[in-house]
């Protein structure tokens, strides 16, 4: 039997999005998976498994995860998976393996609860309340003055999320919002009305161990055109001097959520009065960005998490000096995918592309926002990387024009 602890990580996802994550952690340990059907592409990175009808009922999770334990004990448990957080702490509790609270990662969940927990700890962010109603929210708005952002209070992915220039705005903002917590739920089902937080937004890649944080990163957001927040791109680059300027707020808004463990993406806006947070994600960031720490500066954010999980202090210790730039990659309208594909051999010629990846096939249905989210518009994603920043973002761009992405609209 080897002698490597074993880490269960629940909800280990896609493959396209998060099969880096699982890789990381089996290059270090054991890996035993909780998944809602048979494994697939995890097979290769898995050591034991047990199937569970959902990842939100407590007793389930605890009984897989015992009848694993069963077998070999588990060493520390983890997810990054966003909808599924809390429960997963709690199960940690359950287990005497928590590195957190469950109530801390409940407050990252909540943005409304976050946005309490900033405000008592004096952490710059955004004037924010809950509503319950439209004439409510109006009420609300013309408070804060517009423009405003309505969001769902704990949805991921920028979901559901909208700005409203004017009263006549939020009727149908109110509306967008409401549909993304009705089809995604969360921790809380209230929709938010608050401040608009103009300038660039970048998130802050942080780690935390026996409540010290550590900023390792950070990532500037390529967003798609208002009044929607679509995050379009990202780069990332080592020694970048903005996050020494960013660290210090992304440390106090993770202190101020109460989570002493783990990895944190903090989303923050510079705005012209100075960094104010939009909120902590208890998690590795999304679209490639852990692939991207690693890349970049040598650090695998998944494998950090698992350290942190066993109790083990991890090495944040850069081993590598390179940029990233990513793309997410999004049909030009709304119809029947009909050509998603790169030019035959550029991606091996060159050597500095990851990916394309896809998430559509030809012939799937895309719809973009508004009327669709990131799980009915995104067809893929592909990232390049080099010495420079500017050199990875030239080769994005070279990238990119040699990709073909054909929809039709009327098919």
């Amino acid at each position: 039997m080897s002698q490597r602890p074993l880490v269960l990580v629940v909800a280990p996802g896609d493959e396209v999005y998060r099969g880096y994550c699982l890789r990381q952690v089996a290059d270090a340990y054991d890996v035993a998976v909780l998944t809602t059907g048979p494994l697939t592409w995890e097979k290769p990175y898995v050591v034991d498994h047990e199937t569970v009808p959902g990842f939100d009922d407590l007793d389930d999770l605890l009984s897989a995860a015992e009848a694993i334990a069963t077998r070999r004990p588990v060493a520390g448990v983890l997810t990054w998976n966003e909808a599924h957080l809390t429960s997963v702490a709690q199960l940690a509790e359950r287990l005497g393996l928590a590195v957190t609270t469950a109530e801390s990662v409940r407050t990252c969940r909540d943005k409304a609860a976050s946005r309490a927990a900033f405000a008592r700890h004096g952490v710059p962010s955004a004037r924010s309340v809950a509503t319950a109603s439209l004439d409510e929210a109006l009420a609300v708005a013309e408070a804060i003055g517009f423009p405003v952002v309505v969001k769902p209070a704990a949805v991921g992915g920028s979901i559901g999320v909208i700005k409203a220039e004017s009263a006549q705005d939020l009727a149908e903002a109110y509306a967008f919002a409401t549909r993304g917590v009705q089809l995604h739920g969360g921790d809380n089902r209230t929709v938010l009305i608050e401040e608009y937080l103009s300038g660039p937004e970048v998130s802050v890649e942080c780690v935390t161990h026996q409540g010290v944080t550590t900023p390792v990163a950070v990532t500037r957001k390529e967003l798609g055109s208002e009044p929607l927040f679509e995050e379009i791109g990202h780069t990332l680059t080592a020694g970048d001097p903005l996050l020494e300027t960013v660290a210090p707020i992304a440390t106090a808004a993770v202190r101020a959520t109460g989570v002493t463990g783990g990895i944190q993406h903090v989303e923050i806006r510079l705005t012209p009065t100075g960094p104010r947070v939009i909120e902590v994600n208890g998690r590795i960031g999304g679209d490639w960005i852990g692939w991207a720490v690693e890349q970049a500066l040598g650090l695998p954010l998944a494998r950090i998490a698992a350290d942190i999980a066993v109790g083990v202090t991890p090495d944040l210790t850069p081993t590598r000096q390179e940029a990233v730039a990513i793309q997410i990659l999004y049909a030009p309208e709304s119809g029947t995918l009909v050509q998603r594909d790169i030019a035959s051999g550029f991606a091996e010629t060159a050597g500095w592309v990851h990916g394309p990846a896809w998430l559509m096939a030809t012939g799937d249905k895309v719809l973009l926002p508004p009327e669709g989210d990131l799980d009915s518009a995104r067809v893929g994603l592909v990232a390049t990387y080099a010495d420079t920043i500017a050199l990875a973002v030239a080769r994005r761009t070279a990238t990119v024009n040699h990709i073909a992405l054909t929809a039709d609209h009327q098919r």
